[in-house]
């Protein structure tokens, strides 16, 4: 019995031939992309600064300068340096706790620190009405030690800092569960006390990722509405934060007043955005910070 045996020969396109998509598609997908983005980035916040300007320079200067606008910027640095440190504090030991124990309730934690991700500012800020209000919880025990909490700053940093809990967390928690515990063990094997070993071996090995949720956190206090609209009161010079004093101007027809406001919040959150690049390339070439 014989068997032929048949040569077949395969003509084998080059590697780029076969995984290079056809010119008009990458074009097609480049031109969609940069329109959306175009469309829902670029030109709202072009708009801003367009209608900020549009005024002139000396009706710019005099909306920024106005005694309740600066009132309302001060307010809204104040709230950010006093909501960012404490969730700061409160990140690093939530991540700390959770990357390197094993306890009951930890993933009820992980939930409940996720909570503000899920709850509408505005509930959140009614939790604190609820809570603090004159009819709340406390309300009868703060009236009658005279301690006020809704309608003043002390409410707006409360809020502001339940907004933005979980940023430093999350931003923690990745890099200190993949790091796992062997380094810092080390370093207490070898003599080194808990503050030695936080300052020489944790901290510099999350300093990208804290630098990342400070920013962040920054960012969402300065622009936080919804939450610090309720326990505000909006009361112009007092509690006015820089998103409710754009408000009331443009509820007032303000409308040049409103956007130059408005243009201030937007250049932040540029700075915020090259922050955020500069930080990421860091982290992607650690090398090159030192």
């Amino acid at each position: 019995m014989s068997q032929n045996t048949q040569t077949v020969q395969y003509q084998v396109k080059p590697i780029q031939q076969v995984t290079r998509e056809p010119w008009w598609v990458k074009w097609l997908l480049i031109t969609l992309g940069l329109g959306w983005f175009a469309a829902l980035l670029l030109l709202p916040l072009a708009t801003v600064f367009i209608q900020a300007l549009k005024p002139g320079l000396l009706f710019f200067w005099h909306a920024i300068s106005e005694p309740d606008a600066l009132k309302a910027m001060a307010l809204t640095g104040i709230v950010a340096l006093l909501s960012v440190p404490v969730n700061v504090i409160f990140g690093l030991a939530a991540a700390w706790a959770i990357a390197r124990f094993r306890f009951p309730g930890r993933q009820l934690l992980i939930t409940i620190i996720d909570l503000p991700f899920s709850v509408s500012p505005v509930i959140a800020g009614l939790m604190f009405v609820l809570l603090f209000g004159s009819r709340g919880w406390f309300g009868p025990w703060l009236n009658e030690h005279d301690i006020k909490i809704i309608f003043s700053t002390t409410g707006i940093v409360l809020a502001t800092t339940f907004i933005t809990l979980p940023f430093v967390v999350r931003e923690l928690l990745p890099q200190m569960e993949a790091r796992g515990p062997e380094e810092e063990e080390a370093a207490m094997v070898l003599g080194a006390s808990g503050l030695q070993m936080f300052w020489r071996v944790t901290l510099p090995n999350i300093r990208w990722g804290l630098m990342y949720g400070v920013l962040l956190s920054t960012a969402r206090a300065v622009g936080e509405f919804g939450a610090v609209s309720v326990v505000s009161g909006h009361i112009r010079g007092l509690t006015n934060t820089m998103p409710l004093h754009i408000e009331i101007l443009y509820n007032e027809y303000q409308t040049g007043a409103a956007f130059a406001i408005a243009s201030l919040l937007a250049l932040f959150g540029i700075f915020t955005l090259l922050g955020e690049t500069l930080l990421s390339r860091l982290r992607g070439n650690p090398g090159k910070s030192h």
